[in-house]
C-alpha cells in the first residue's frame, strides 16, 4: 500500500481516534496487530494516518478494543471512508496545508462558534477587509501569494453563506468591530456585512462591549467546530506558523465552557445588531 506523503488533518485525526481506543484498551501496538492478523507497522501507519484502513477492519479494530459507543464507531467509519475532494484540493502546493486542513474542517463543520477580540472572524470579513489583514504579514506576501490567500478565504464562506450552511455563532469584542485594518471605506462595508449576516437564520452575532465590567477573558479567542458526534469536535487555535487543532476530550471541554462564560456575559443578538449599527453611523 502506497504511503500518504502528507495525510490531512482528517486522517490524522481518524488515526489518533483508533490509537487513542487502543491504548484506552491497554494494547500495544503488536498486539493490536495480532488481533487483526496485520503487523506492528501497519497499526502504527494506520494510527499516524499514512494509510487508509477499510470500514470492515476499523469495525474489527474497535471490537477488539472493546469500543461499545456504536455512533462514535460509526462516525469513524465515515471518516475513514470519506472520499471528498472539496474546492480546497485546488490550493494544494499553492497555499500552506493549515489552510486546506481548516477548510476542510469546516467542510465537514455540524456547527460553529467563534469568539474574536480583535479582528472580525475570517468566515465573515469582506473582501477588502481580508486584503488588509493579509497585506499586515512579515514578511510582506508576493501579489500571487496575497490573492491565493483572499481567494481561498472567500471560498471558505460558503460554510455559512452556501446552499447547506451549518449552525453559526460569534462573540465579536468591540475592539475587533472599531479597529480599522485598513480605513474608514472598509471599516463601514464590514460592519454593514455583519448587519447582512446577522439577518440569516443559522447565524448568530453577539458583541461584548468596552464598557463591559469585570472580562478578563482576552486569551479567549477560538475556533469551536462541531463534528459528526461530540468527541469528534475540534478546537482551532491560531499559531504564528498557522492553525493548531486542539481534540483532547478535557480541553474540548475547557473550551465548550469558556464559550459558554463568554457567551453569557455578550449583549443578546437583538442588542448586538444594534450596536453593530450604531458603530456605522458614527463612521
Amino acid at each position: 500500500m502506497v504511503l500518504r506523503r502528507e495525510p490531512t488533518a482528517r486522517q490524522l485525526r481518524l488515526g489518533a481516534e483508533l490509537r487513542k481506543l487502543r491504548e484506552a484498551a491497554g494494547l500495544t501496538a503488536i498486539e493490536a496487530a495480532a488481533l487483526l492478523g496485520a503487523n506492528r507497522v501497519q497499526i502504527s501507519q494506520i494510527e499516524a494516518g499514512l494509510v487508509g484502513v477499510g470500514k470492515e477492519r476499523l469495525r474489527r479494530l474497535a471490537c477488539h478494543y472493546a469500543c461499545t459507543d456504536g455512533e462514535f464507531v460509526e462516525a469513524l467509519v465515515a471518516m475513514a471512508t470519506d472520499r471528498t475532494r472539496g474546492w480546497w484540493e485546488e490550493y494544494r502546493g499553492a497555499l500552506p496545508t493549515p489552510f486546506l486542513d481548516l477548510a476542510e474542517l469546516e467542510h465537514h463543520a455540524t456547527l460553529m462558534y467563534e469568539v474574536a477580540l480583535l479582528y472580525v472572524p475570517g468566515l465573515l470579513q469582506t473582501t477588502d477587509y481580508a486584503r488588509a489583514v493579509f497585506s499586515s504579514r512579515v514578511p510582506e506576501l508576493t501579489h500571487e501569494e496575497l490573492e491565493l490567500r483572499i481567494s481561498h478565504r472567500s471560498a471558505r464562506h460558503t460554510v455559512v453563506e452556501g446552499p447547506s450552511p451549518v449552525p453559526y455563532e460569534a462573540v465579536i469584542h468591540e475592539a475587533a468591530l472599531r479597529i480599522r485594518v485598513r480605513d474608514r471605506p472598509t471599516a463601514k462595508a464590514q460592519l454593514a456585512r455583519l448587519l447582512e449576516l446577522s439577518e440569516a437564520e443559522h447565524i448568530t452575532l453577539r458583541v461584548i462591549p468596552f464598557d463591559l465590567d469585570g472580562f478578563a477573558r482576552a486569551s479567549s479567542t477560538m475556533t469551536y467546530v462541531g463534528g459528526s458526534v461530540l468527541k469528534l469536535d475540534t478546537v482551532v487555535r491560531d499559531v504564528p506558523h498557522g492553525s493548531a487543532f486542539v481534540d483532547s476530550e478535557a480541553q474540548l471541554g475547557v473550551y465548550r465552557t469558556r464559550f459558554r462564560k463568554v457567551k453569557a456575559v455578550a449583549l443578546d443578538p437583538g442588542r448586538s445588531r444594534d450596536f453593530i449599527n450604531r458603530l456605522a453611523k458614527e463612521l
